[in-house]
């Protein structure tokens, strides 16, 4: 049996440690995991309360439209229910997206580093990737809109981008689309939205109505805290959704994640909540990084990419023996760096005290190497 030529040298993608894997390997009975960009305060006690009062209603299938969830999503976005796809996780929106677009003979256009499951699915479906490096952190759309040509069927922007935490301005971005043929989807990739605090960031929902080539992903995954649910959503034209809604699979977001979903977006004061803690904790990795005189991109994510100088498999081993499990920027396009999750006020000052010892020791033994 053979499988797809693409598939051969394509690697399934590698999740951060899981926190039972840690202390097994290590003999911790504590473990702060700060790799895969999770809300460290959870969910709204609402959507817990959702799940429990659907646990009664395992053995009958979802609903394959999502109604409620889509009728109080639409009113909360003010666009048409018509105008909405929801998958499981924003992955799976990614993975419909390619499906439906992309093919041998056809091209996509992103920037590198970001997300790599842009680059995974297109390739599993044959296209050609176009990766335009990134500079100084940040999307080059001019050199994107070079990339595109006739056979460009999807271009990827990832606003804030994983793993730099930089974004694509009002400005920047409408003269982007204003340029890109017709032809071509333009995805903004918006996983992090609700943590943004920039006064200049985007609000790409209205763009809708003036460009007809453009879908906006979003998840209940990060601020909403629902990343075991596995629910996010596109939103575009509706003739968008509806000549991609045949690759999607039926009834592929569950009940639970339906309803926990719903109720959390009647939460609002939770993420506010969220986000003004995030806000703060980017600000003690900021001093930090100030302090220790390290390189660093400002985020507008839940999540820091912090420049050491060195291997960030070392940094990542050297927290993970010590219970801390962070993302190595060598599996994320930046070998000398780490991501970490922005945690909460006693996590962010645990993990930079470590890195803070980390950081004397190797200051420490240089000094001796040079007397």
């Amino acid at each position: 049996m053979k499988v797809k030529v693409q598939l051969q040298h394509l690697k399934p993608y590698q999740p951060g440690k899981p926190i039972e894997e840690v202390k097994r390997e290590y003999g911790l009975e504590t473990v702060i995991k700060l790799a895969s960009n999770e809300n460290p305060y959870g969910c709204s006690e609402k959507a817990k309360k959702a799940i429990a009062e659907e646990l009664g209603q395992l053995a009958i299938y979802p609903d394959g439209y999502a109604r409620a969830l889509r009728e109080a999503l639409a009113a909360h976005l003010n666009v048409k229910e018509e105008q909405l796809i929801f998958g499981n996780g924003s992955d799976e929106v990614v993975q419909i997206i390619c499906r439906a677009f992309l093919e041998k003979g056809t091209n996509t256009v992103m920037a590198a580093p970001t997300f790599p499951q842009y680059r995974h699915n297109a390739v599993i479906e044959g296209a050609e990737i176009r990766e335009v490096p990134l500079v100084n952190g940040h999307h080059d759309l001019e050199a994107m809109l070079a990339a595109i040509d006739e056979a460009t069927r999807v271009v990827w922007i990832c606003s804030p981008n994983n793993p730099t935490g930089t974004y694509v301005n009002e400005t920047a971005l409408r003269s982007f689309l204003a340029r890109v043929p017709k032809h071509v989807l333009v995805v903004i990739d918006e996983a992090y939205y609700e943590y943004v605090q920039a006064d200049d960031y985007p609000e790409t929902v209205s763009f809708l109505n003036e460009y007809e080539n453009i879908m906006i992903l979003r998840t209940f995954s990060k601020a909403y805290g629902l990343a075991a649910l596995r629910i996010g959503y596109g939103i575009a034209h509706e003739n968008i959704i509806r000549s991609i809604e045949p690759a999607r699979e039926p009834f592929n977001t569950s009940r639970l994640a339906q309803a926990a979903a719903l109720a959390a977006l009647s939460d609002q004061v939770f993420i506010r909540d969220c986000a003004e803690r995030n806000k703060q904790g980017l600000e003690q990795f900021y001093r930090f990084c100030e302090e220790q005189q390290l390189a660093y991109y400002r985020s507008e994510g839940n999540f820091i990419l912090i420049d050491f100088g060195f291997s960030g498999d070392e940094v990542f081993q050297y927290l993970l023996k010590r219970g801390i499990i962070v993302r190595s920027g060598c599996a994320l396009g930046f070998p000398t760096a780490v991501r970490i999750t922005v945690g909460s006020q006693q996590q962010n000052e645990a993990i930079i005290h470590a890195l803070t010892e980390m950081l004397k020791e190797r200051r420490g033994h240089r000094c001796k190497e040079t007397s």
